[in-house]
């Protein structure tokens, strides 16, 4: 343990606190190719009615100061390098403003139009994207990229005001290589398809020596978006099945006591929280910490997404090792997509200020977000700088990193559902704290179960 201290000591030196509500992925640094003689050509698609500015337009954008803000902690060095790409190459500085640790971004970017200041691009969950677009943000329904990625895009009353910067998957990550090591035999993760399977899992790595084979984080965004996250989005796989469950919540139609999926949840959780590794004192865990156990095989199970991958990379993991997704269990019926796919959705938006930016910077903006979209060195550094899997279906450059590589073949192969709820910007730290309370048994299922019920009868008009 000295030695495992020691290790996380000297990390904790090098390494920020990861957080965000869907914390994000760090940075490989590369040398990027500059092979990007046809990005002029490609990259001006800006809306209909600036579509034909042409290349004397696009100079009269040099010195342009733009900025974004960023919540997505983990890529902020990688953001920061894609801005200097950016700025080397057309003359337009992108200023990266990071959403510090313990900022709630949708207080951050109201705080900012309160003050004047907003930024000219912003990155938020589609929760804080809905609630702001038609006040705030720059329509971008005549956007060329729409037709990369009409799959992905977020609507509000038919228009669309957000870019879907990445797709992020999440469930259950697992250690393919401590898996096997523990057990002495070739793991299949197909066959983790019911809460039977996933408990008879657990049972086998504590009884072949690995005692506590579950990571458990305390974070709150972590507890109540993404885990808690799950009885909203397997209603049926769907954003709109999500929203239609959020109402029979809110309207007191259905109870979370009398829905299955919360209940199978809990049972989920409460198998979890029996193997956690934190679980002599769930919160005090700490987020640098747990990587670090999932690496160095101390345990086989993380409960997280793909923007853990930066984190598991810096706690000593390697490309190449075998990482990938199970499906965060529900109930034991095996065909249920629940317990065959995971969830991949666009979780990250950016909407442009229609308010405070100039007409300059709003083009300046634009033109950043098609260069992401169609020079192939923008394509390049989104994937493999910012470890991020694009929304846009023209982006044909692979994940480097396992977790990306996993979820891109799933979703290829259709084990993925997209659903990604919309809820007010307080659920994940109202309902996160309720979740930390329990993992920590200071409150009952019971008493978790009405914190939810109140949580959402509040929240009826």
């Amino acid at each position: 343990m000295k030695l495992r201290m020691k290790k996380f000591v000297a990390l904790l030196s090098v390494t920020s606190l990861s957080i965000g509500l869907l914390a994000g992925c760090g940075s490989k640094t590369d040398n990027q190719s500059a092979d990007s003689q046809n990005t002029e050509n490609t990259a001006d698609t800006s809306n209909t009615d600036s579509e034909q500015k042409g290349e004397d337009a696009k100079a009269d954008l040099t010195g342009v100061e733009i900025s974004f803000l960023n919540s997505k902690g983990e890529i902020q060095s990688a953001l920061e390098e894609v801005a200097s790409r950016y700025e080397a190459e057309k003359g337009v500085k992108v200023d990266i403003i990071a959403c510090g640790a313990g900022e709630v971004p949708y207080t951050k970017i109201t705080s900012a139009y309160n003050s004047g200041s907003a930024p000219t691009m912003a990155m938020l969950d589609t929760t804080d994207i809905v609630a702001l677009a038609e006040e705030y943000a720059l329509d971008l329904s005549n956007e060329k990229w729409i037709a990369e990625c009409e799959d992905q895009v977020t609507k509000v009353n038919d228009k669309v005001y957000s870019f879907p910067f990445c797709i992020e998957g999440r469930g259950l990550i697992y250690n393919k290589t401590a898996i096997e090591k523990t057990l002495g035999t070739e793991f299949d993760a197909s066959t983790i398809n019911s809460y039977d399977a996933l408990k008879s899992l657990l049972e086998d790595l504590r009884a072949k020596g690995m005692e506590n084979p579950v990571v458990i984080s305390k974070e709150d965004w972590s507890l109540g978006a993404h885990q808690l996250g799950f009885i909203y989005d397997t209603y049926d796989g769907t954003t709109p099945g999500s929203t239609k469950l959020i109402e029979q919540l809110k309207s007191g139609e259905l109870a979370p006591a009398d829905y299955n999926r919360f209940n199978q949840f809990l049972d989920t959780i409460d198998l979890l929280l029996e193997y956690n590794i934190n679980g002599k004192d769930p919160l005090g865990a700490l987020y640098e910490q747990d990587p670090i156990f999932l690496a160095d095989g101390e345990a086989a199970i993380w409960a997280n997404g793909v923007w853990a991958w930066p984190n598991i990379e810096e706690a000593g993991a390697e490309t190449t090792d075998e990482y990938g997704f199970l499906p965060f269990i529900l109930g034991n019926d095996t065909t249920d997509f629940a317990n065959t796919s995971i969830q991949a959705a666009p979780s990250k938006q950016v909407m442009i200020d229609n308010v405070q930016a100039t007409k300059e910077q709003q083009e300046a903006a634009k033109e950043f977000l098609n260069w992401i979209v169609y020079s192939e060195v923008g394509q390049q550094m989104l994937v493999e700088t910012c470890a991020l899997i694009p929304a846009t279906a023209n982006n044909a450059f692979e994940p480097l990193d396992p977790l990306g590589r996993d979820i891109k073949t799933k979703l290829s192969s259709g084990n993925t559902f997209n659903s990604s709820f919309i809820a007010p910007s307080d659920h994940w730290s109202v309902m996160g704290a309720a979740m930390q309370k329990y993992i920590a048994k200071q409150s009952s299922r019971e008493e978790l179960t009405k914190s939810l019920a109140d949580y959402w009868t509040a929240q009826k008009e």
